[in-house]
């Protein structure tokens, strides 16, 4: 058994010692230190039974002190910090979400996603570095090969959420896409060169199809080679997601890139409602004649047309004309400097070309552009006596919920650079995104705050890591939420 002993040196201080007896012999363990005062001489004693404690794990009788909470401030030093309370309170919310099939490494390559974005052999050091978790990066493209069966859970289970907590119903639903492109110039059957939202045409990408609550929160996704046509993904798109759901009573808002007289056959032949943007500079001489003469050039003023691609509800705004204006005057002296100096300018709108080097003003595209300042189309196959022009409109202008979503993905959760080749890592990769983007819109939408705020102020809580010099133990001194935290996560994760 170990032993504290006091003796008295030749300097007349105090030492304090650990010792054991061995063969009727007094053996020294441990030195702790000398001293000439009282109060030191009990801080030493309480440092040799720490340091006794972790030693022989034998416990003391007769004390109301636990050696486990006991550290000698000029014997410890600071070695950093862990996330625990960021990592337990995204845990958390996962798990309020519904997602706790959701575990191990993938689990946590949400979090590091919310935490600090980065490659998967990044991150997987990240969440050692940061959370005090272990894993092999070998599991990330082990769990690739399921990731079609963790979609449909995933999805499943965020409809389900979205039902219980945002009353949702399928009766509306906005569709977007965007593209992801790839630091490399070759393709393969997923990545493919495209029209690119990034300008980055000339790099294989991928397309990536979203739908969103009329809160902007997102139910479901699909991803598409990178040279689909936009207009091309909606129907399938949307057609699945209505069968595996069972959904009915259903709309769809979707920008104008979305319509064409085939997608609104298809719309109405599979009873799917749609309110779309239009591009009236597409619409026939007789349409645009039509809109001309009917509708009135007053603020708020509407009408509503038959045409093959259902109703078109166009309005006029004084503020739109304004802007419109603006543009069309810009580009028609950018026009009239071509046409005087062909060899010093490239084609713009409102010229064409008559020769090689020659170019007149486009008049016809004037007068039409002309007719059309200030008025913004919508197509939809919704009656007025189940949906007013008004309503339509208000309902089409909600579409920048989905364009938010996007913003957090790209820039918040860095969906891109997209450091995987092959396409079951990558759509995982895209599944673990929509996952943190899920997250994310929940916590913006119950708190009240972006989730860059949210994240910036669960990082604030930190554990601090101590280590004991004479022990070589360290020691976690866990920091605890503060009010506004504890306020934003009543919010957030409510009783079920």
């Amino acid at each position: 058994m170990v032993k504290i002993r006091v003796v008295k040196t030749g300097s007349k201080a105090k030492a304090v010692q650990a010792v054991k007896y061995q063969n009727n012999k007094r053996i020294i363990i441990k030195h702790f230190g000398s001293t000439h005062t009282e109060a030191e001489l009990e801080d030493l004693l309480l440092i040799a039974k720490e340091w006794v404690k972790d030693f022989t794990g034998q416990l003391f009788l007769f004390t109301d002190e636990d050696p486990n909470k006991i550290f000698h401030i000029n014997h410890c030093t600071f070695v950093g910090v862990w996330y625990h309370f960021f990592y337990q309170t995204f845990t958390d919310i996962l798990w309020h979400i519904g997602y706790s099939d959701i575990v191990g490494l993938i689990k946590d390559l949400v979090i590091i996603r919310l935490f600090e974005p980065a490659s998967k052999l990044r991150s997987v050091e990240l969440i050692e570095h940061y959370f005090e978790i272990k894993h092999s990066r070998q599991r990330f493209y082990d769990s690739a090969l399921k990731w079609l069966d963790l979609k449909s859970r995933v999805e499943k289970t965020t409809i389900e959420f979205a039902k219980k907590h945002y009353a949702f119903n399928y009766d509306l639903l906005f569709y977007d896409v965007t593209t992801l492109y790839f630091e490399t110039f070759e393709e393969d059957e997923l990545r493919k060169n495209g029209f690119s939202k990034d300008n980055k045409s000339q790099q294989p990408q991928i397309l990536i199809a979203l739908m969103v609550t009329k809160e902007g929160f997102p139910v479901a996704y699909d991803v598409f080679s990178g040279n689909t046509f936009e207009g091309k993904t909606i129907l399938p798109v949307v057609q699945n997601f209505i069968k595996k759901n069972k959904a009915t009573n259903f709309t769809v808002i979707a920008d104008s890139a979305m319509i064409s007289t085939e997608n609104v056959t298809k719309l109405i032949e599979n009873k799917i409602n749609y309110i779309v943007g239009a591009r009236l500079g597409n619409v026939s001489n007789d349409i645009l004649a039509l809109i001309d003469k009917s509708l009135l050039k007053e603020d708020n003023k509407t009408i509503r047309l038959r045409t093959d691609k259902g109703l078109l509800i166009c309005s006029y705004s004084n503020v739109r004309y304004r802007k419109d204006k603006y543009e069309m005057d810009k580009q028609v002296e950018k026009a009239k400097k071509v046409v005087a100096n062909p060899s010093k300018n490239h084609k713009t709108k409102f010229t064409k070309k008559i020769s090689k080097d020659k170019f007149e003003i486009n008049q016809e595209l004037i007068d039409k552009t002309q007719k059309l300042l200030g008025i913004k189309g919508y197509y939809t196959n919704l009656e007025e006596k189940i949906a007013s022009n008004q309503v339509i409109i208000e309902r089409y202008h909600e579409l920048y919920k989905i364009e938010h979503a996007f913003r957090i993905s790209k820039n918040d959760l860095q969906t891109r650079p997209i450091f995987h080749y092959k396409e079951d890592p990558i759509k995982l990769h895209i599944l673990i995104c929509f996952i943190a983007l899920v997250v994310s819109k929940h916590i913006e939408l119950n708190s009240e705050i972006s989730i860059k705020k949210f994240i910036h102020e669960s990082k604030k809580i930190t554990s601090g890591r101590i280590l004991n010099e004479i022990t070589n133990k360290e020691i976690v001194l866990k920091a605890q939420p503060n009010t506004k935290m504890l306020e934003y996560l009543s919010k957030i994760i409510t009783p079920h």
